[in-house]
């Protein structure tokens, strides 16, 4: 078939498919629909071929919009779009099929289709809406074509300008590519894809003799704060109000979900010279009692766990030092060649500038009437969910911050086991401790890449083993509101249980895939870890 004289209407992005008008003879036979058993039927052009599909499950047309790519996904799947707050898949009819692969145009629309659960399926153009008589749906019979007869649930003869138009039979394509989802639909298991599953209690592993910390640069220098004071991490945003007459360090005020947050420069702060944010900068929200502050710093390098043994106070000459006054402990890691100067949130919130910038959002909200007492106490709000956010090639994913146990740097090596799981890339010494590494790439099924210096590794407790993942970046801290986060489509049976929601923030155009890090390790390979953890 053919579909040179195929003109594609002119569909507006989101348009409800009710509003796709025919322009030919088939709008006769639509209107005729109101009275008889007329069926209705959307006319679409997808490779070389002319299909219908029964509009009854058709909601809407729209035009194909951005995607997030998920892995573990079957390759028909081109990611995971955001319709008005709702998540919605977007799969490749043309893939589907086996076509040649071809750009997006104007006329390329997506078919929103509810079966069940919605799918938005990528067709090259759609002609028309036509009324059909059930006399003149035909059997497929000894059709011979490109697309498999048991796709098809008949033929049109004759309608919408076209000699002969295939109807598709969308649920048991469905059925046939995306089998999992209706395994998964019938299962009663359905349970373990709730909410992420508890993790193991690690934090008495951890014990009273550790500090877990937040490091961080500013002007080439490493610092940490304590990460009990950290309440998220969150990237530098476009707009930031000026407060006037403030001081310098004062770089003014942001919203961070509703609430006003004054931003402080440590760079100023400490007297150093002023940078321009840029994409590697940093906003830690540090909160003492019942104020918070956002601390600019140049980037975050890692999450650490260090023996109280490895902390020694700051002189007393030097803390006396106006300048260093919030710098209480000095930690030696790497047998002295490292060290990090930690801050102490205490007497960070006793500095002037820190003070004048809380009087000045204090104001702002007095001002604009808002409701400080609700700020200050939804930290412990369980209408929201911390999460750590890591990225592998473009795409967010997050997991619990409960379930990081510490982030550390990737090194130069690591050593390969002879004899080692197939899944593991090599292990690393972790203060004395042989942790398994595994490349996160490889584990989501996505394309390995060159070691760099970005790339961390995230270590989470599974079944009592600690286990790293090499990720490409750790993005930052976030708190999501439960009312974000809904179930992910469910596209193949490993991609549900691993990744089994998605945090779809839609003002901030973000769409953040959960990970379940319970399931992160098949149950068979664990004991193949804990081995190699032991040797």
């Amino acid at each position: 078939m053919t579909n040179e004289q195929v003109e594609p209407l002119d569909v507006e992005p989101n348009a409800p498919a009710i509003a796709v008008s025919a322009g030919d003879a088939g709008a006769d036979d639509a209107l005729a629909g109101r009275e008889g058993d007329i069926r209705q039927f959307v006319i679409f052009i997808c490779g070389s071929e002319v299909f219908a599909v029964d509009m009854a499950p058709v909601q809407e047309i729209i035009r194909v919009p951005d995607v997030v790519r998920v892995p573990l996904a079957p390759a028909t799947l081109e990611g995971l779009a955001n319709l008005r707050g709702k998540v919605l898949p977007i799969i490749s009819l043309r893939r589907l099929f086996g076509f040649p692969e071809r750009e997006d145009d104007d006329a390329t629309r997506a078919l929103v289709i509810d079966l069940g659960q919605p799918l938005g399926f990528v067709v090259d153009r759609v002609s028309s809406v036509v009324g059909v008589e059930p006399g003149r749906i035909e059997d497929v019979g000894s059709l011979t074509t490109t697309v498999k007869t048991e796709l098809l649930a008949g033929l049109l003869k004759e309608v919408g300008g076209f000699p002969m138009v295939m109807v598709l039979d969308f649920e048991r394509l469905i059925s046939n590519e995306f089998a999992a989802i209706a395994h998964l639909a019938r299962s009663s298991a359905a349970g373990t894809l709730d909410a992420l599953g508890s993790e193991d209690e690690h934090d008495d592993e951890a014990g009273s003799d550790e500090l877990q910390l937040v490091s961080f640069e500013v002007a080439e220098q490493e610092y940490a704060i304590p990460i009990e004071n950290v309440q998220e991490i969150v990237q530098f945003p476009e707009q930031v109000v000026r407060v006037p007459r403030s001081e310098a360090h004062v770089l003014g005020v942001m919203t961070l979900r509703n609430r006003l947050l004054p931003l402080v420069s440590l760079r100023c702060l400490f007297d150093l010279d002023a940078r321009a944010a840029d994409e590697r900068s940093r906003i830690l929200v540090i909160r003492l009692g019942d104020m918070a502050v956002g601390l600019v710093v140049d980037s975050v390098n890692e999450v650490l766990r260090v023996p109280k043994s490895a902390v020694d106070a700051m002189p007393k000459l030097l803390a006396r030092h106006g300048d260093l006054s919030e710098i209480a402990e000095i930690c030696r890691l790497e047998d002295g060649h490292r060290l990090v100067s930690i801050i102490s949130t205490d007497n960070l919130f006793r500095h002037s500038t820190i003070r004048e910038a809380l009087t000045n959002v204090d104001q702002l909200r007095e001002d604009d009437r808002l409701d400080d007492e609700t700020d200050v106490n939804d930290e412990d709000n369980d209408d929201e969910e911390q999460v750590v956010v890591f990225r592998l090639d473009k795409e967010e994913f997050g997991v619990p911050i409960e379930s990081v146990q510490e982030i550390v740097r990737v090194p130069e090596e690591l050593t390969h086991v002879p004899k080692a799981p197939a899944f593991v890339e090599g292990v690393i010494n972790l203060r004395g401790s042989v942790l398994p590494v595994i490349d996160q790439r490889r584990r989501l099924g996505m394309a390995t890449v060159p070691r760099n210096d970005r790339q961390r590794i995230m270590v989470f407790l599974l079944d009592g083993v600690r286990t790293g993942f090499i990720v490409d970046s750790v993005a930052e801290v976030l708190k999501i509101p439960k009312t974000a986060i809904e179930r992910s489509p469910r596209l193949s049976l490993e991609q549900a249980r691993l990744i089994a929601r998605v945090a779809n923030l839609e003002q901030q155009k973000r769409m953040i895939q959960l990970i379940d890090t319970s399931r992160l390790i098949a149950e068979e390979q664990r004991e193949e870890l804990a081995a190699l953890a032991e040797d």
